[in-house]
């Protein structure tokens, strides 16, 4: 057996023995209460003594445990409350104060096993079997065969057993990784992860990891360590036990000497059992817990919850966690006679055939501005350089310029390192037919929800944001402003990052937020470490007490949320229930409340303690917005066409530099405003109908559509403008002619980007 199975079967016998108890003990109150209702007090008195000294027993082995820990522990005192009990002879008091003392070890347990159970489902339902496609059809293999390149079919209904790439567009439920209730459309090209249902016909994909490193065997390794590094919850009332023990001795002794009655002492006893200690916090920080997974955030343990909830400054790396950490194509630039969108077909249809990060990123891209693939045939790694082979009769070279380019680079490719130095942007170059076609450029673009995710941080109690990058610092210096960082650290290596973690901890708590190898330090040295695991375990998951399982960081805030909501609940419930017994206290004191009287009524207020720690488990205030079913479809039909566009906003830039020759070519800029008023700005009227009302329900307040508004009537006057220009010049257009139209193009391109990232932001996000 296991170390995860023994582990489970162990928790599965403590919460057995925890029914046991609760069951005998209430079995022996019931008899003895019937022989009492019969009126055979002594007959009564057996069951009730038995039933205490089991409560006796089991509270001497809990105090046992803590002396073992060099830990303080209440449980003194209904050790005490049941031994005063037996002495007085009150045993109905002593049977109600072990079953008092059975109920609470049950509910934590019940508690316990409910967190672990979520978490733990998604252990068992880890994918086995995939379905290995090849020249002689499709066969069966375990899943520990797979390997990378491998093509898999993965049925309707069928859990997708490793990460991939799709070769066709497909629709998947998410919600065992993510939380996300609703189907998510992925198209083909796009990145797929393990442990997700296939929701429709069948797929094809290609493998880019083996088993153990894809994302759901990660998920799985978190949460077994997730349950093995969570150490008994250390309960509230221990910490205020060496103040709390003595008090209650000190009132109980009092209460004897001024009466003379023993009585009196053992009354105080039990009604000073501080079962809403014992009890509510623990139930609400598991229940915390419990609701945190619905979100997709693993959190190790109540001590991490309860660090959560402190944090007030928050570090972030930004590779993968304010950036998405995978490349996309932000821009092509082509030799003079080459067609970008045809470049990029070829270029996809060969990088089809690789699983290369580069590859997934080209053929995604073909892929969104709706290019039609074809097969390549003898394609073949060059190490070091890049891919070769042979798509529609023409041979097509991807990789490093010295690989595609001889002699002196012409003016296209000095444009290209120009802009790809001051973007910070990776460059493919490609050929075709042993002739430089063009050059792809890629950047790790910023998560559309970042600055979103930032100001919902804020709300949530956290007061200083801290950017730490291995990254230049032009480049980090960047993305800290548009997110709205406190504070830049650039080119720190793992070493620094650790510095400064230490650094900002010596003044306020602290949460790192991480995803590489690279952060592991630094997010043992925090108070919260939190890594994002949604592309597979690392290091950083390891060394984190928070895993977000899903690739959305904005679950942060949620997490952070749940986090507060959790710690005030449990200090609420703990804290009226003890207010309550404080009073219950003094009445027994002054002699108001006889030992059975007062384990009665610190029943009743357990109960209200316990009932009002489990309102955690109710919906409370979180970051996620939900939209409607309908909403949902129209903001993602409307996304589909923005996404669509986006190459067209580059061709706006293109075009303009362009005219800065000495020969423009105006029917490339007649072609770019016939697309700009037949396919733009159709589309920005449709999203003026019908996306800012979706944004004006999910959002609420004072006109949050206000800016979408203008900016969209901005672009449509900066159109019109620009036709107005290109109708009124001749065929032999003057330079000042040209210039006016060249800043029109170059206004109307910076006035699209923004509007881009503001929509991204704040409406497509919510997707």
């Amino acid at each position: 057996m296991n170390s995860s199975r023994l582990r489970r079967a162990l928790g599965l016998l403590r919460a057995d023995r925890e029914v046991l108890l609760f069951i005998a003990a209430t079995a022996m109150l019931l008899v003895g209460a019937a022989f009492a209702l019969a009126r055979d007090e002594e007959l009564a008195a057996g069951p009730w003594i038995a039933a205490t000294a089991l409560g006796l027993a089991y509270s001497t082995v809990t105090i046992a445990v803590a002396l073992r820990h060099h830990r303080p522990s209440v449980d003194v005192i209904a050790w005490l409350a049941l031994v005063g009990a037996l002495l007085v002879r009150e045993p109905l008091a002593g049977a109600i104060i072990a079953i008092m003392l059975f109920t609470g070890g049950l509910l934590e347990a019940r508690a316990s096993a409910r967190a672990k159970r979520e978490l733990g489902a998604l252990a068992a339902r880890a994918p086995r079997i995939a379905r290995r496609e090849d020249h002689d059809g499709v066969h069966e293999i375990p899943v520990t065969e797979v390997g990378v390149g491998d093509r898999l079919l993965v049925g309707a209904g069928e859990i997708v057993p490793v990460d991939g790439r799709l070769l066709e567009s497909a629709s998947f439920d998410e919600s065992a990784l993510s939380g996300e209730p609703m189907p998510v459309e992925r198209p083909a090209g796009d990145d797929v992860r393990s442990g997700v249902v296939n929701a429709a016909r069948p797929v094809r994909m290609v493998a880019t990891e083996t088993a153990d490193r894809s994302a759901y065997a990660g998920v799985v390794r978190l949460v077994e360590q997730a349950q093995a590094s969570t150490a008994p919850f250390v309960r509230l009332a221990d910490r205020f036990a060496l103040a709390f023990v003595p008090l209650t001795l000190a009132v109980s002794g009092l209460a004897w000497v001024l009466s003379g009655d023993p009585v009196r002492a053992v009354a105080v006893l039990v009604v000073a059992t501080p079962c809403p200690l014992l009890l509510a916090a623990p139930i609400a920080i598991m229940s915390g817990l419990s609701r945190a997974s619905r979100y997709g955030v693993i959190i190790k343990g109540g001590a991490a919850l309860e660090q959560l909830a402190a944090g007030r400054v928050l570090l972030f790396d930004k590779t993968g966690t304010l950036t998405r950490g995978r490349p996309s194509i932000s821009e092509i630039i082509t030799a003079d006679d080459t067609d970008a969108d045809e470049l990029l077909r070829l270029s996809a249809s060969l990088d089809q055939t690789s699983a290369h990060v580069l590859a997934a990123a080209i053929v995604t891209a073909a892929r969104d501005r709706g290019l039609t693939l074809s097969s390549a045939s003898g394609a073949e790694e060059q190490p070091g350089y890049g891919l070769r082979g042979t798509v529609d009769r023409h041979v097509v070279r991807l990789g490093k310029a010295a690989w595609i380019l001889e002699g002196p680079p012409p003016a296209w490719v000095r444009r290209a390192r120009r802009r790809a130095a001051l973007d910070g942007s990776l460059t493919v170059f490609a050929a075709v037919d042993g002739r430089p076609a063009g050059v792809l450029l890629l950047t790790d673009p910023l998560r559309a929800d970042a600055p979103r995710m930032m100001r919902a941080l804020r709300n949530a109690g956290i007061t200083r944001t801290v950017l730490v990058t291995g990254d230049r610092a032009d480049i980090a210096a960047s993305v800290g402003r548009i997110v709205g960082t406190d504070a830049v650290y650039a080119d720190r290596d793992p070493a620094e990052k650790l510095a400064i973690v230490q650094e900002e901890q010596a003044t306020a708590p602290t949460i790192m937020v991480g995803d590489g190898i690279n952060d592991a330090p630094a997010l043992a040295a925090a108070g919260v470490g939190v890594a994002l695991a949604a592309r597979g375990a690392t290091a950083s998951a390891e060394a984190a007490d928070v895993v977000l399982t899903s690739d959305r960081v904005d679950g942060l805030a949620d997490a952070i949320l749940i986090a507060h909501r959790s710690r005030r609940i449990a200090r609420r419930a703990a804290g009226t229930g003890m207010a309550l017994s404080a009073a219950a206290m003094a009445l027994a004191a002054v002699g108001l409340l006889t030992p059975t009287l007062g384990a009665i009524l610190q029943e009743g207020i357990d109960v209200a303690a316990i009932a009002m720690a489990l309102t955690v488990l109710l919906p409370g205030r979180t970051h996620t917005v939900v939209l409607s079913e309908a909403d949902l479809a129209a903001a993602r039909r409307l996304y589909e066409q923005h996404t669509a566009l986006g190459p067209l906003i580059e061709q706006v830039r293109a075009v303009a530099d362009d005219l800065s020759g000495s020969r423009p070519d105006l029917e490339r800029l007649r072609e770019l405003l016939d697309r700009l008023e037949l396919d733009l700005l159709p589309h920005e009227r449709a999203e003026e109908e019908q996306l800012l009302p979706i944004i004006a329900r999910a959002l609420g307040g004072p006109d949050p559509t206000g800016a979408f508004s203008r900016t969209h009537a901005e672009i449509e006057h900066q159109v019109r403008r620009l036709r107005r220009g290109f109708d009124d010049i001749g065929e032999e257009p003057e330079p000042d002619e040209l210039t006016d139209l060249r800043a029109g193009l170059y206004g109307l391109y910076a006035i699209m980007r923004l509007h881009n990232a503001q929509e991204e932001e704040n409406a497509f996000s919510l997707l």
